[in-house]
């Protein structure tokens, strides 16, 4: 009979699986929190800040609408690559691509105010975040068992939401006044190199290892991550519900600083720590919406909390701006509503994969893939509606789009899904 090793209860090991965490993958989680911040410092002001350099609001938009193209496009191929090269492999692709192009953004574009380079430099950068951050998604839902997919996807999103916007966002509200704007897109280089310390630490070797079948062709492998969409219908509509989750959130980092800080009359600092809470409820609650969803059900914790909770929550946060004076507590209450309830998607990833457990490189390629079409939509709404129907359109447009997400997870039925199919 084989001896085996009892981990005595104390142990770091024992410590993070009651907490819902694979062991070898901790590291990884604040490899994900270091380089989300280096993205959340700039995310409450860099709309503000290139508008003050002249540029335009159309502009500005399609500056980060450009940006939240190619970070769709690379969050597919996070899951994509993941499938090919694996995980670690992909994620220091995006950690490197994040380097370079920051620093050529900052010195070649905003620098000397180029904007055709500002936009270049700032849409290969898009690159770097998903390919990190979703190639981290991806070796979660292959490394980690079943029983704590969903709270172990609930930190995910916690260390994601953490850095950005809601570490980076404080940090910023003390940096921009002591240092200025440009001195603090620098900091945020501090950050993306600490993630790459951190990922060293990630010891699970399937990380290391391609998830399509060996032997496979890399170009069958590729195609597949892409048309699992209709292959798996329920799939193509977790992608479009994972994209309506974050537009609105994306959407009003283009035009809710510039919004708050003229016509409602909050200071910049004001702003910022009104976001830094919206995105710490967010925090707290992605991993209460992961234990919530292992328990109540995965499909009804998105349905109801997420889908309809976020309708109801972004108007509240719009309506609440709408005082003569704007009552900044009350804005602070409602953004936080809405933080809370954004959190509620956290299930949809494990949905995705129990959808094709064995193809789950591709499922969560698609899940990727609306997360960062996210980044484009958002902005891309703003872009086209603000100037024909204002902030309240807008709103109205994005809490609509949140009840449409409702009605089409309803249809994302799973056996394995703890609340029933």
């Amino acid at each position: 009979m084989e001896a085996t090793t009892v981990k005595p209860v104390g142990t770091p090991s024992s410590f993070l699986q009651r907490l819902g965490i694979y062991p070898p993958l901790a590291w990884g989680f604040p490899a994900v929190l270091l380089l989300m911040c280096a993205c959340g410092v700039e995310s409450g002001f860099l709309s503000a800040y290139l508008a003050g350099k002249g540029i335009s609001a159309s502009a500005v938009a399609l500056v980060f609408t450009v940006y939240g193209v190619t970070a769709a496009f690379a969050s597919w191929l996070s899951g994509a690559l993941s499938d090919l090269w694996g995980s670690k492999r992909v994620m220091f692709i995006g950690l490197a691509i994040w380097l370079v192009f920051h620093v050529a953004f900052l010195l070649l574009g905003v620098a000397p105010g180029n904007y055709p380079l500002i936009l270049l430099f700032y849409a290969i950068r898009g690159f770097g975040y998903p390919l990190f951050a979703y190639g981290f998604l991806v070796w979660i839902t292959v490394a980690t068992p079943a029983r704590n997919l969903g709270t172990s996807l609930g930190w995910f999103w916690l260390a994601f939401a953490a850095g950005f916007p809601t570490l980076g966002s404080l940090i910023a509200s003390y940096l921009v006044p002591a240092r200025g704007s440009y001195q603090t897109l620098w900091w945020a280089l501090v950050f993306v190199a600490a993630a790459g310390l951190a990922l060293l630490g990630v010891r699970d070797p399937t990380g290391t290892r391609r998830v399509a079948p060996a032997g496979e062709n890399p170009i069958k492998t590729l195609i597949s991550s892409a048309t699992i969409a209709w292959q798996i219908p329920k799939i193509g509509i977790g992608g479009i519900v994972r994209t309506i989750n974050t537009a609105a959130q994306l959407g009003f980092l283009v035009f809710l600083p510039v919004y708050c800080t003229t016509t409602v009359g909050f200071t910049l600092t004001q702003w910022l720590r009104l976001l830094t809470m919206l995105s710490v409820t967010n925090v707290i609650w992605n991993v209460l919406f992961g234990i919530i969803g292992d328990k109540f059900g995965w499909r009804k914790t998105v349905t109801l909390f997420g889908g309809a909770g976020c309708a109801v929550t972004t108007l509240m946060l719009y309506y609440s701006l709408q005082g003569h004076p704007a009552n900044y507590t009350l804005a602070v209450i409602a953004g936080m509503f809405y933080g809370a309830t954004l959190s509620a998607y956290t299930p949809l990833g494990a949905i995705m994969a129990a959808l094709a457990p064995d193809r789950k490189g591709a499922a969560m390629a698609i899940l990727n893939l609306g997360a960062g079409a996210s980044a484009w939509v958002g902005p891309a709404i703003v872009g086209l509606f603000l100037p024909l129907l204002g902030v309240a359109g807008v709103m109205w447009i994005f809490a609509v789009l949140y009840a449409i997400s409702a009605v089409l997870t309803m249809f994302m039925r799973v056996p394995e899904d703890p609340g029933g199919a």
